[in-house]
């Protein structure tokens, strides 16, 4: 996706702190926070330097992530998923303990401090429970995780380690669950929630005269509106938006360029909000049919961040 330059997003660092606490308060638990994916398109370098006294460690997809966000400037470690290196001490130097799932694997990276990934359900990035022992004594493992998606995937590593090495399993999707807390709890979306303001102009106004656009849509409200916004900076069709506190929804969606429903006395230059204001990451979720992280790392990667 490629940002647009008529697209505002404002990240509220003090909201993400806020989120982080929260859970931290709620679970009573060290918190990992997720900053993968530029955390969640709401910028991970800002994020990290927002949270970093408040979380125990930073987890990335790979090392590349930590070495963009440069992380090894913070107070705290971080958990990365994917490196190419083998060479442990590429790992120490950045203040990055490796995520293994292989005897291999785990023995040449174990004076990095490997973090064992176990396969409860979700067949990647783990070891079956059957080389559980054998991966953990190759790398001298003394924390354990899992990519758990339910309940009873994170029972499974708890079953397998519980008392015996530091777990983690709780993605913000187990949050609710107080028996898949564990030791530690590793959370995304629910530290990014409500944090992004993404907002445009109307550059363009005009009463609706018949078929309009490439669908040939015919707006409910009799009026239509151009913004300057499409799929290629994250945009998709049905969505909500707020025109002067009103809201309406994205009709239709091109390129660079998408209409929206307007009342009748807005004007080119008004102000629409796509994501903030009442419009949650849910929200669009549930009109694009996706999952609120892709809808706010989208939306979060639509246009140009401030923070």
């Amino acid at each position: 996706m490629t940002p647009s330059r008529h697209v505002q997003v404002r990240i509220d660092l003090a909201r993400i702190r806020a989120n982080v606490e929260a859970v931290r308060s709620r679970t009573g638990k060290p918190v990992i926070a997720v900053v993968k994916a530029d955390g969640y398109g709401l910028g991970a370098y800002h994020v990290a330097r927002a949270v970093q006294d408040v979380v125990e460690a930073f987890y990335v997809f790979d090392v590349a992530e930590a070495i963009a966000y440069r992380l090894d400037e913070t107070r705290v470690p971080t958990l990365a998923l994917m490196g190419e290196s083998e060479d442990p001490n590429d790992y120490v130097a950045r203040k990055i303990r490796p995520v293994v799932w292989t005897v291999d694997r785990a023995t040449k990276l174990r004076a990095a401090r490997p973090v064992l990934s176990v396969d409860t359900g979700q067949q990647r990035f783990g070891c079956p429970a059957e080389l559980v022992a054998e991966v953990k004594r190759a790398g001298g493992c003394d924390e354990a995780m899992t990519h758990a998606s339910s309940v009873a995937q994170a029972q499974v590593l708890h079953d397998l380690l519980g008392g015996r090495t530091k777990l983690h399993a709780a993605a913000t999707s187990l949050l609710d669950h107080p028996e898949a807390w564990l030791d530690a709890v590793r959370p995304g979306l629910a530290i990014y929630r409500g944090a992004a303001r993404v907002s445009t102009t109307l550059a363009d106004a005009r009463d609706t005269r018949g078929p309009t656009g490439y669908s040939g849509f015919v707006s409910s409200t009799g009026r239509h509106g151009v913004i300057l916004a499409g799929y290629s900076n994250g945009l998709r069709p049905g969505g909500p938006c707020l025109v002067n506190g009103v809201r309406r929804k994205v009709v239709e969606v091109g390129m660079q360029s998408a209409f929206v429903e307007l009342g009748p006395g807005d004007k080119a230059g008004d102000e629409v909000v796509l994501l903030g204001d009442g419009i949650s990451e849910d929200d669009v979720a549930a009109e694009w049919s996706v999952s609120p992280r892709n809808a706010m790392l989208c939306l979060a990667s639509a246009g140009v961040k401030t923070w």
